[in-house]
């Protein structure tokens, strides 16, 4: 009959069904497990997010610097804890408000630079005055644009510094600077005095020979004068003419004038002499401290090595050329004791050696005034050059020396803008000392 199924064509449309029914739940089961790994996606992605927020929720609490993050319309989107911490204000009330309204009567400077930025899309720096309940805070601002996918500006950033503080902190750093400085001029003042006290003995003997000179023809002067008194007296007694020639002759007045004049000149050079040493010794105390001028390097080399020498109690060559002046610009009593420094040491290096000799020359070299102070000693061994410059360092016996005097002769140098150097492979030891000749801007 038409339209009757036979029993062969029943199996095959059951079969038909199962597949189909298979087919579903696979479908079903592949649409669920991707259910499952798109959840577990997003849930990792939510804690990344919270953590991520976490994280700028932190910074915005932990960072001492105002920090605001302002949208395309000018308006605050998110702040440190820091701006609330200055102006008083909420976080809460803070999101949401006109950025002008923090920095009062300076909006018009901040609103000219967000126009600028987005006409140039770079950063800008500006200082400007944030309003919190005490007034005005100054801030050094700084204003970088936020972009979007498009290239557009969307926002700024805005991260300040308080003035307040930079200033403070310049102001630490300027005191201690000048404790620095004034520990430094210490140094050179005390090392200038213990150079000064192993002076003394030499002082003593140069200022000891004019004065007994003086004091020598002081006494012969007293002695002409006591002669002359006696002859004018008998002239304003009325003695007569042959008696007054007799008395001439007894105290031989003619012989005693000449002898007057002697001990006249004489006292004159003494003092003179002893003029001339305190000059100098007053050159050699000044601490050097003042402003810095144009001098002569040779006059003041002199002055310094002839007063190490007047020190000395073993006889030591000292040779200085110089063909005239040398110019240079500095502190003159400040380069007086570099140059104590490198003959006392070069003096020092000479013990036990046959036939000390120390030669200062000093020489214009393009720019500079150069001086170069040598001895025929034994040199600088080769394990200490490298540390010849150091503080404290010292090649001298205990009690010899207090290893500063050539680290300060090496940072006065360098802060005139010179150099202080050891000069290798020459006999003995050569140091030699470069300063400018004129004042350098």
């Amino acid at each position: 009959m038409v339209g009757t199924q036979g029993p062969e064509n029943l199996p095959k449309q059951v079969n038909l069904s199962e597949d189909a029914w298979m087919d579903v739940l696979s479908a079903v089961d592949r649409t669920y497990a991707d259910l499952v790994d798109y959840q577990e996606r997003l849930e990792r992605q939510n804690a990344e997010l919270q953590e991520m927020r976490g994280f700028l929720t932190s910074i915005l609490g932990a960072i001492s610097d105002v920090l605001i993050v302002v949208g395309r319309d000018g308006r605050v989107q998110q702040v440190s804890q820091s701006v609330q911490a200055r102006t008083g204000q909420p976080v809460s009330d803070l999101a949401g408000a006109a950025i002008q309204s923090l920095f009062g009567t300076e909006a018009p400077l901040l609103s000219a630079t967000f126009e600028a930025i987005r006409a140039t899309r770079r950063p800008s720096v500006l200082e400007i005055g944030l309003v919190t309940p005490e007034g005005p805070e100054p801030l050094e601002l700084s204003v970088a644009p936020r972009m979007d996918e498009r290239g557009r500006v969307s926002g700024f950033v805005l991260t300040g510094r308080p003035l307040g503080e930079l200033r403070r902190a310049y102001a630490e750093l300027q005191a201690g600077h000048d404790a620095l400085k004034s520990a430094q001029a210490q140094l050179v003042r005390n090392e200038k005095l213990a150079s000064l006290g192993r002076l003394l003995a030499g002082v003593a003997h140069e200022l000891n020979n004019p004065i007994s000179f003086v004091y020598a023809n002081a006494h012969a002067m007293e002695r002409y004068l006591s002669k002359f008194e006696t002859y004018f007296a008998r002239v304003q007694g009325g003695a007569g003419r042959e008696e007054l020639v007799t008395l001439r002759e007894s105290l031989r007045l003619d012989r005693e004038i000449g002898n007057l004049r002697t001990a006249i000149d004489g006292a004159r050079d003494g003092a003179e002499r002893v003029r001339d040493i305190v000059e100098d010794l007053r050159r050699l105390s000044s601490d050097g401290s003042g402003e810095r001028i144009g001098f002569d390097l040779a006059e003041v080399s002199r002055v310094a090595a002839n007063w190490v020498m007047r020190g000395r109690r073993e006889p030591v060559s000292l040779r200085i050329e110089a063909a005239g002046p040398v110019p240079a610009f500095g502190r003159p009593g400040h380069i007086q004791q570099i140059v104590m420094n490198l003959v006392q040491n070069a003096v020092d290096a000479l013990e036990g050696i046959a036939s000390p000799e120390i030669r200062l020359r000093v020489f214009a070299e393009g720019d500079r005034a150069v001086l170069t102070v040598s001895d025929n000693g034994p040199g600088v061994p080769p394990a200490a050059q490298a540390a010849i410059f150091d503080p404290f360092f010292t090649t001298k016996p205990v009690g010899r020396g207090t290893g500063l005097g050539l680290s300060i002769s090496h940072k006065i140098a360098e802060e005139h803008g010179g150099r202080l150097m050891l000069v290798e492979g020459a006999p003995g030891a050569t140091f030699r000392l470069e300063l400018p000749q004129e004042a350098r801007p």
